[in-house]
């Protein structure tokens, strides 16, 4: 939201509205009444080891065998069922029922810990168990070593194929799939990032095979990265059942990184169970992954209680909104610098997203004339946004969000699309979505932003919105109601658009204030926060007065709260975005200490997810040291990195 977009919005809205093992004794006992269970849980451990606590260990992964032990007597003290993947495919036919409280054990990477640690253990239990293996680690060459998490690791540290055929022959373990040699980073972007094989176009800046690269971004191409992936799985599949007598029927994906187009690889190799780390509950629904819960940081009991029942928490959220417009600099050592700037800052910050502009809008019209990322229709002012985006989610361990427009593109070959506003009447210029061309080039620009993008999330841009001034075509006559739901579609329509690269992405989406608290202005905005609240993640509320010509009183943010708690899950689904920046008065910075002060209100309030626009990383505005008591997700005190 730059000067000429802020001042366009104000225009639109002045107008009138229509622990550890010791404690296994105490944990073991009945449980506090809770939140019911999913369907299955099914929990993710890697390497088991006894000497996990000595200096120089650095797998966060990795668990001590005594930790191990307590948590299979904990999940057995309280009641939980260890079930194996037959009985996960039984219940996802529908052909018999999992029982109460059902676990499904999963272990990672082919380590040979899981033979000489874990499969004694899973004898003496009975507990059934899926176990994942990488060929190409298996399968390594002699005198060949690899880091493995800060080790150096040759064939010793994983499993043989006699002992896999063992381990099968027991009835207690199914063999699934690890890839074949997808679990490591490829060249991913001009600026060198690794990033995940199996989810990534590869990058060859030399084109040496014009029929698998596109010769002007420099990029994998789309069948080649299908043909790549479909060549893994089968290789990894088609020696699984040769050396063990039975094909994979799962796929455990490196990383938990996954997309529909890999996904549905590994189901026509036969691997129709997809499992993977997504932060959320199973569905048991054939065709759905399965998300695992990560068991890290050598968690006791108490670790692991709290990781199954917090599953279904919704941990409060701190956003910062960035523009990559200041990133961007023609001389690349200057746009280093500012990138530099902005991770040293976001890394001291410590919010949990960054909600990152993936468009650019030097002259702050809010419409998309280019875009940072290579796509199919418009210029690419520079391909940052997948090297922004790695960055900020390696070194500062933050979601991002890619931010972008729903409808105001101006496409430079399309100039004929016809617009619901052409901007000469003081609006905002944004296409007309009721169009199948405009639908398709969009949606075709969020497809190509998640093939490149990285991103964790959407965030919808503020410019989705329906006038009755505007050039309405076949929503004319429709009601606001329709409207709201036909603008809802066509961003449902995007987002799976883009799934299809990056089938865990959430999704956000802009909503001004005044529909909240005037709720029959619905038939200006075609927005409304019941629907918002039922449609995506997170309604990103624009808690910012001075855009409806009101005074930045307590009492206007009192009852912008009030009005978003009585709806029902308000809170929840809810984050409160406000402005570090007062557009009336030509862009004068607003006070670290008077937005600490409304961020602290708005928590008195209830509400449970802030955030704020913009951050001027640059210039250091606002100040960190003020700010961050109210942004940061991390716990006092703050620690320097």
């Amino acid at each position: 939201m730059r000067w000429r977009h802020a001042l366009l919005l104000l225009l639109v809205l002045a107008a009138p509205t229509a622990g550890a093992a010791d404690r296994l004794a105490a944990l073991a006992g009945p449980l506090p009444a809770r939140a019911p269970l999913p369907p299955l849980i099914v929990l993710n451990y890697h390497d088991v080891r006894d000497d996990i606590r000595d200096a120089g260990k650095s797998d966060s992964t990795a668990i001590s065998t005594d930790h191990l032990i307590a948590h299979f007597e904990w999940l057995r003290a309280n009641g939980f069922r260890m079930v194996s993947l037959d009985d996960v495919i039984a219940a996802r036919r529908g052909e018999r029922a999992l029982p109460p409280k059902a676990v499904l054990l999963t272990f990672d990477d082919g380590l040979i810990s899981f033979y000489t640690r874990v499969f004694p253990l899973l004898r003496a239990y009975g507990y059934p168990a899926l176990f994942a293996v990488e060929n190409s680690w298996m399968d390594l060459p002699d005198g060949k070593r690899f880091d493995y998490n800060g080790e150096s690791c040759g064939r010793e540290c994983f499993v043989s194929w006699a002992q896999v055929q063992e381990l099968r022959a027991s009835g207690l373990v199914e063999i699934a799939s690890h890839t074949n040699d997808l679990h490591q980073g490829v060249l991913a972007n001009p600026q060198g990032n690794q990033m995940p094989a199996a989810i990534s176009l590869i990058y060859d800046p030399g084109i040496h095979d014009p029929g698998t690269y596109d010769l002007r971004s420099g990029y994998e191409n789309a069948d080649a990265y299908r043909a790549r992936i479909h060549t893994d799985l089968a290789r990894s599949a088609d020696e699984i059942a040769r050396r063990t007598g039975q094909r994979p029927r799962a796929i455990v994906w490196p990383y938990g990184a996954y997309n529909r187009i890999a996904q549905a690889e590994a189901a026509a190799l036969g691997m129709d169970v997809s499992l993977s780390l997504d932060d959320e509950p199973v569905q048991l629904a054939e065709g759905r992954n399965l998300p695992r819960l990560l068991i890290a940081d050598n968690i006791g009991v108490d670790g692991l209680a709290a990781l199954i029942y917090r599953q279904r928490a919704i941990d409060p959220q701190r956003v910062v909104q960035v523009d990559l417009d200041y990133i961007y600099d023609p001389d690349p050592a200057q746009q280093e610098k500012n990138l530099s700037a902005l991770l040293d800052r976001i890394r001291r910050m410590k919010p949990s997203q960054v909600w990152l502009q993936a468009y650019a809008d030097p002259d702050g019209d809010g419409v998309a004339d280019a875009v940072y990322f290579p796509n199919r229709h418009l210029p690419v002012r520079a391909d940052l946004f997948a090297r922004v985006a790695w960055q900020l989610r390696t070194r500062c361990e933050v979601e991002v969000y890619a931010w972008m427009p729903v409808l105001a593109f101006r496409f430079p070959d399309a100039k004929d699309l016809p617009a619901l506003d052409d901007g000469k009447r003081g609006d905002h210029y944004r296409l007309a979505p009721w169009n199948p061309h405009v639908r398709a080039m969009i949606g075709d620009v969020y497809e190509d932003l998640a093939m490149h993008g990285g991103m964790s999330g959407l965030l919808f841009s503020d410019d989705a919105y329906l006038r009755d001034t505007d050039d309405l075509g076949p929503l004319a006559h429709a009601t606001p109601a329709e409207r709201t739901q036909y603008l809802i579609d066509f961003t449902r329509e995007l987002a799976d658009r883009a799934r299809q690269w990056r089938a865990q992405l959430k999704t956000a989406r802009n909503l001004y204030a005044r529909p909240v608290l005037q709720p029959a202005s619905e038939a200006w905005f075609a927005q409304s926060l019941a629907a918002f609240n039922a449609a995506y993640d997170y309604t990103a509320l624009m808690a910012m007065p001075q855009l409806d010509q009101e005074p930045a009183s307590d009492a206007w943010f009192k009852r912008l709260a009030a009005a978003v708690a009585a709806q029902p899950h308000g809170m929840d689904r809810t984050l409160f975005e406000l402005a570090t920046v007062d557009w009336r008065s030509g862009g004068k910075p607003v006070p670290a200490e008077v937005l600490g002060a409304r961020l602290r209100l708005l928590q008195a309030q209830g509400v449970r997810h802030l955030g704020y626009y913009p951050d001027d990383f640059v210039a250091g505005r606002p100040a960190l040291e003020a700010i961050r008591p109210y942004i940061s997700a991390a716990e006092h005190p703050f620690r320097e990195p």
